[in-house]
Order: C-alpha cells, then structure tokens, then sequence
C-alpha cells in the first residue's frame, strides 16, 4: 500500500495562491490538518499535532494579509518540525520515552526564524530516537512508513519529516543531518533533503546528538524549495557558539543563474561506485545521468576519496562519544519520564535510564563511554580525529579540481522492515556515502533520481565545498531539470 498523493504543492505555488486569494493559511493548514487525518493513523509520520493552535496562528497570518503586513512571502504556510527541536510550550520528546511528556520552555534558532518570517510550526514529526537510526525502527512511538510502499522503511533518523512531505500532509519539513538523516530518507522517500555547512544553520534548540556532526536542513518536494528554506532558516545565531557570522540570502534568487553544463567541473569518485556492494539498478541510473552530463559537455572528473573507507568507524567512534557526553543529562531529575520506584538516587538514575533509553541508544552510548575511557581515548577518539582532519582534507583536494560530487546516496534504495535490524553494523554500513560530508561539514544535498523496476525511489547525492551552498543548488537545480526531462 502507498500514501502517494494526487498533487504536491511548492512553496512558491503556494505562496502564489495566497497572494491572490485563492487560498488563505486557515484553508491551507485545514487542508494539512484533513491529510492528517486521513492517512497518520496508519503512516505515523507525526508524534504530536495541536490543531487549535496551528489554525488560531493561521488566523493570525490571513489577518497580517488582510493588513498588507505580510512577515514575508511565505507567511501562513505550515512547515513539520521534527521531535528534537524545541517549540516553545510544544512536546519534545526525540522520539524517546525518556522524554515523553517533556514541553520545550522556549523556541529553538531555527523557529525564531520560521515565525519572524510568518511560517506556521506544524507538529512534531517522529523520528529514530535521538537520531540515533537510518530507518525509524528505533523510534519508542512505532516505525512510520514509507509513502511509496508500507512495508518499506522510509529511512531516518529524519523519517517522519520526510514521509510527511512525500505523502502530502506537509509541503515543507525540517530535520536534522548527524551522519546524512535528512538526505538518507529524503532519497528512500523521493524528495530532496539538504544539508548546509555546519555552521550555517543555528544549532540553537536542536537537542544533541553529537554536537560537531549535527546539522538542521530541510525536506522540500524541490531544489527551490530547498534554497527558499535556507534564505528563511540561515544566518548567525548569537545563541549557538558554532553559528558562522554569515547571514544567508539570495540562495532561491541565485537558482535564476543557472550554469552552463559546459562550464561544470564534476567529481566521481570511483570509491562509491564499485558495482560491488552498490544495488544494479542505483549505479545505472546514476551512470546514466554522468553520461548524460558528459554528453551536455560537462568535464567528467574521476577523483578519489582515499579515506572514505575508514568513514563508517571514524564516525561511530566520534558520534557515540559526543552521545555518550550530551546524553548524562537525561537522568529523569529535572524533566522528563522519571521511575518513582526507587530506593535511593543511584537506582533512580539507573532505573529511569535503563526503561527509558532505547536498545539502540543504549549500545551507542555504551561504545561512546568506551572510547572515552581512560587508556583508550588516545587509541580510539584521538586517532578518529586525525582521520576526520585527512578525510577533510580529500575533499578539500577534490574541490580545487571540481565544483560538485555526485554519487548515490545509498547503496541501496529503501529496504523492508526488520531486513536489517538483527545486524547492527549492515545498517551503520548503509549510510557510507553520506557520513563523511558531515566527518568534513560540507554541504550536500539528496534529489531524486527516478525510481528502480519495483517502483522505490534512487537518490542522487551532490556534495559541494564549505560555504559552497549557492553553486551547489545552482547544479541541483539544473540536474533536477535534466531528470524531470528524461
């Protein structure tokens, strides 16, 4: 069974409508809130929707509108907020039990900068717990399903973000990239995904995973949207030490200077497309695209990413360490679940962390105190950063020879549920093309690439240089164009 919907509306479509009258933000968010209810029971993209309140904002925007006082072109469209970023008297609870029932106390960077422009938060949309999963089976709250096909993960940790627009209950979504969980699911579910620069985007808000992995981006139907929501979410934060003193805009405006495919200089590197382990049909649709560019006249680059093969290690060690540190805070004391069972603060403690973190969160926390550990740290965290730093730097070679990096997203499109759960290390090992752009803070982005012979979606990834965002989507942007005219 698929949740696919008849039509799927743009920001600028939708802005369009409201613009002319056609349609107010209270018929919009109804219209939102009627898809909702038509299809979340079963799909189970969202964890917690407040109707009332998203239709008195609405209210709220049409009068702004009636007032010619528009906060921005896009004031009055709804756009899903996933669970681990605070919305100001909303439910937090990172799709964990020990959080549930925790109300965030004041909104996150990322939603200042939503409701400054008018857009409306539109519930929490469920994920793997604390991010922490590559395709919502760890959520505490149930799996949400894959739009295209039910019995498909629709990939994570981002997963109710991206199911949510790809079935239609949204136009718009944000979520959140440690080690590619928004493009991850935006390829497995057949739209775009996009990660900015680390930095680029506030972390303000965004409950932690591993402080100098994550990274808030969006989940739109296309390039445009992608770019729209940057101008509207980037910028400085004073609130978050990482935040770079760069404001962003113009990023949907650059979209207009489309580049020449002649002048485009494209890396391949041949460490991501050995045909082994690599699904058939993910390595022709991507070769047929490369063909495709070369016959437009763009300089094919055969490049190489030396170091790649130690990213799924590098990364798990560095990420479960900044977890195992940014997690000794949930302890039941001050907020969330806690057990009243106990005797005495020490079984307190263990008790509300043993019934409320997930198996998975459990075993990446346990490996992170691990690493840590005296007489190991210089073996095992130490030595990830000096490999982060030579990762880094292939791509900082790479990038003085090309402008973009295109590869698959995945080595495989969206498997079945519990394909993959028995083995901990197949489903690390499903997100190797995408982890080392966060090990390196580059931008990329996830855009779909057609759709295999069973109907799944292929995603197609472009990873850009460090503050390399507009050029980026510039070339997704003509890509997008290319596969739409196949």
């Amino acid at each position: 069974m698929n949740y696919l919907p008849e039509k799927k509306y743009t920001l600028k479509e939708l802005a369009e409508e409201l613009s002319t009258g056609k349609l107010s933000s209270v018929e919009l968010c109804e219209r939102c809130l009627n898809r909702v209810d038509e299809i979340d029971d079963k799909l189970n993209a969202f964890l917690d929707i407040d109707k009332k309140k998203i239709l008195l904002v609405a209210k709220a925007s049409d009068k702004r509108r009636a007032s010619n006082s528009l906060l921005s072109l896009y004031d009055g469209i709804p756009v899903a907020i996933k669970a681990n970023m605070s919305v100001k008297e909303e439910s937090c609870n990172c799709g964990s039990q020990i959080l549930e029932g925790y109300t965030a106390s004041y909104d996150a960077g990322v939603i200042k900068k939503l409701k400054n422009a008018g857009m409306i938060p539109f519930g929490r949309t469920n994920m793997d717990e604390f991010g922490m999963g590559s395709s919502s089976e760890n959520s505490s709250f149930g799996n949400t399903l894959n739009p295209h096909h039910s019995d498909h993960v629709p990939g994570g940790s981002s997963s109710g973000s991206a199911a949510a627009v790809a079935s239609a209950e949204v136009p718009v979504a944000l979520g959140s990239d440690t080690g590619g969980s928004v493009r991850q699911p935006a390829s497995f579910c057949g739209i775009v995904g996009f990660k900015p620069t680390y930095g680029r985007v506030s972390r303000s808000g965004l409950v932690a995973f591993a402080s100098s992995l994550d990274q808030i981006g969006p989940l739109t139907n296309n390039v445009e949207d992608a770019a729209i929501m940057l101008d509207i979410i980037g910028g400085h934060d004073s609130d978050d030490s990482t935040s770079l003193p760069l404001e962003c805009c113009d990023f949907a405006d650059s979209l207009k200077n489309t580049p020449n495919p002649k002048t485009l200089r494209i890396g391949i590197p041949h460490e991501y497309m050995h045909k082994n382990g690599l699904d058939d049909e993910i390595y022709e649709k991507t070769m047929q695209l490369v063909n495709k560019l070369r016959d437009a006249g763009a300089q094919i680059v055969n490049v190489s990413l030396p170091h790649t093969k130690y990213s799924v290690a590098t990364y798990y060690v560095i990420a479960t360490a900044e977890a195992s540190a940014n997690l000794q805070r949930f302890d039941g004391i001050r907020y969330g679940a806690r057990d009243m069972n106990c005797e005495d603060l020490l079984e307190t403690y263990m008790s509300t962390r043993e019934k409320g973190f997930g198996e998975e969160v459990k075993r990446r926390i346990i490996l992170g105190t691990f690493v840590l550990s005296s007489g190991y740290y210089d073996a095992y965290y130490l030595r990830a950063q000096k490999v982060r730093t030579l990762i880094k730097n292939d791509f900082k070679k790479i990038f003085e020879k090309c402008d973009v990096i295109l590869s698959p997203v995945s080595p495989s499109v969206a498997w079945k549920f519990g394909d993959k759960t028995a083995d901990p290390l197949q489903m690390y090992l499903s997100d190797i093309f995408i982890l080392s752009s966060n090990l390196a803070g580059n931008c990329a982005i996830s855009i779909p690439n057609g759709k295999n012979t069973a109907g799944m979606p292929i995603g197609l990834q472009l990873t850009g240089p460090e503050l390399g965002e507009k050029e980026l989507l510039q070339v997704a942007y003509l890509l997008e164009k290319k596969l739409k005219n196949r």
